[in-house]
């Protein structure tokens, strides 16, 4: 609301308030408090010419004289006192108004707050009751110089610089975690690769004289044979989709032991080439593998589709931790000089640091896709309960190496799961064992009638479920995906109730296919449940679009069968 007002005489009405909508930018204001201000002016914008119009006319019924009277006696009336005593008393009245709306809202702070939002920050609106709008307070560096102040500043530029926008509602919840983790574990690596560096440095004989040429030709030897190691690797990427943190904490040791190796290369310097050519190779391993690792668990952090921000943001962390770590690797390095011994005393302790902190980083991930592992937690406590387990459960249920129990780590301070049965965790892992996704169909039928069976019974699906030899095999057809997959997965776990639960065997794929079989049931089941627990994946944080599996490449493609059964 703007006032614009004009010198008083009978000439010229009595000053008009015009009222101007606000900015599209800002949100109006409406509060009761702000009614008493607009009633004590709204006769003013009925009629703004009644003042003048009582000034010369005089009473309530009488015109007050015609325009000819009006206008010779202008400069009379303009200097008439009445006119600014009543000027004077309509201001003061607005201002009063406005001071009275300040302390009722002054006494109810807490009745509607607004703030403005941007990034992390939230910055307080304060309402302007003349003008009708929220406004911005004037916060400049500058007016007020004090260390808080400064404080504040560095540490919303840290926080545009190392965190994505609009953090934390743009990640997800376990993003501060495990990036505060991997940064320290950051650190300690880069130590480890100071001190490597320095031994491989004594061992070529740079200390002591030796020819350039020589250790460059060594040095070239060393990195061109690790590299070898990264092409051969390269064809099991997808391992890394289905257990990502098992073989990002794999990559992890690799990465370890040939930082042990090149530190204890100046003891035995005659073999500098074959022993780094090793090291080398199992850092190239590692550096695959974590590269590959690291996309699974940035595309879980992007909780608003900002894959790039989150990827550009860990990269950034990176190279902070990376230079604080090359600063301590030095000073480390200086002290230690060529000692071989001291290098291995503090290798041991800089790596127990790294596995540590790259253990708790991974343990703070909470994947949500589902791999056969989690599916068979989800499904397995669905089947026994009918409610599914969060997100945060099945991932502090599972473990790194699935098919190496011995390897697993459990974390001790991690909250107590409050919904998965012992029975769901016996089931998944018994499952695991048992399943075989992307089984030959010509080791599983024996007759004509057991794949006349399978195929009529599974027309309408992408698959063919069937046990074998106390195993659940599964042959996937050529056209199927990563949701029949996921479907063949719920049916394997429904297999396995009946199995436990109700006491059905399986007596051969023709029986388990005719209307009341094992295959029959459970596929019937299957049909009618998959949506269901789908839908209650998807409202408990899952994405339910498909399988993370590495099946075996074992595809058939079902066509009219006459006398011969082709597999």
């Amino acid at each position: 609301m703007e006032c614009i007002s004009r010198p008083f005489s009978p000439a010229i009405p009595f000053p008009t308030i015009q009222f101007k909508s606000p900015p599209a930018r800002i949100f109006l204001l409406s509060r009761p408090t702000l009614l008493k201000l607009r009633s004590s002016i709204s006769p003013l914008r009925k009629n703004p010419n009644s003042f003048a119009d009582n000034n010369n006319g005089g009473g309530g019924g009488g015109g007050g004289g015609d325009d000819s009277d009006s206008n010779s006696n202008s400069d009379n009336d303009g200097d008439n006192p009445r006119n600014h005593l009543s000027l004077f008393v309509i201001c003061s009245s607005i201002q009063l108004a406005a001071s009275a709306c300040a302390i009722a809202v002054g006494s109810n702070d807490d009745e509607f707050t607004l703030y403005q939002v941007k990034g992390g920050n939230k910055i307080k609106l304060i309402p302007d009751y003349l003008k009708d709008v929220f406004v911005i307070p004037d916060t400049k560096f500058f007016t007020s110089f004090s260390l808080g102040n400064v404080w504040l500043q560095c540490r919303s530029l840290f926080m545009r610089l190392m965190l994505p926008q609009g953090f934390p509602t743009s990640v997800t919840s376990d993003y501060l975690e495990y990036s505060l983790w991997r940064s320290v574990q950051g650190v300690a690596a880069q130590v480890s690769g100071v001190l490597a560096t320095q031994a491989l440095l004594y061992a070529i004989g740079l200390g002591k004289g030796a020819i350039p040429t020589a250790a460059a030709v060594n040095w070239v030897l060393k990195d061109g044979i690790g590299y070898l190691s990264k092409i051969f690797l390269s064809k099991f990427g997808r391992h890394f989709d289905v257990n990502p943190k098992g073989w990002r904490l794999f990559a992890d040791l690799l990465e370890n032991a040939a930082y042990g190796l090149e530190i204890l290369t100046p003891a035995f310097p005659h073999l500098f080439v074959p022993i780094g050519a090793a090291a080398g190779a199992g850092r190239s391993a590692a550096a695959l593998i974590q590269a590959a690792t690291r996309s699974c668990f940035y595309a879980g952090f992007a909780a608003q589709r900002n894959f790039a921000e989150v990827i550009a943001k860990g990269e950034a962390q990176g190279m902070v931790s990376k230079f604080v770590g090359i600063v301590l690797g030095i000073a480390i390095a200086n002290c230690i000089q060529s000692s071989t011994s001291l290098a291995l005393a503090s290798f041991g302790a800089i790596t127990w640091i790294h596995m540590f902190c790259n253990l708790k980083s991974y343990q703070s991930i909470q994947l949500r896709t589902l791999n056969p592992y989690r599916a068979n937690l989800v499904f397995g406590e669905y089947l026994l309960s009918g409610l599914v387990p969060s997100v945060k459960e099945v991932n502090a249920e599972e473990p790194f190496f699935p098919a190496v129990p011995v390897l697993n780590v459990k974390s001790e301070n991690k909250a107590q799961p409050t919904l998965l049965s012992p029975e769901a965790k016996l089931a998944a892992a018994d499952i695991e064992r048992r399943l075989h996704l992307g089984s030959k169909l010509s080791g599983l039928v024996r007759n004509k009638e057991d794949a006349l069976a399978l195929f009529d019974l599974y027309r309408e699906e992408g698959y063919i479920l069937t046990e074998h030899e106390g195993k659940f095999c599964v042959v996937l057809k050529e056209s199927s995906s990563s949701h029949d997959m996921l479907k063949s997965l719920f049916h394997v776990n429904y297999l396995y109730w009946l199995e436990k639960n109700v006491g059905i065997k399986s007596v051969g794929a023709s029986d388990d296919c005719r209307p009341g079989g094992k295959l029959q049931i459970s596929l019937e089941y299957v049909q009618r449940e998959f949506n269901h627990v789908k839908c209650d994946g998807e409202l408990a944080g899952w994405v339910t679009e498909g399988l993370i599996a590495r099946p075996s490449p074992n595809r058939i493609r079902p066509g009219y069968i006459s006398s011969t059964v082709k597999c």
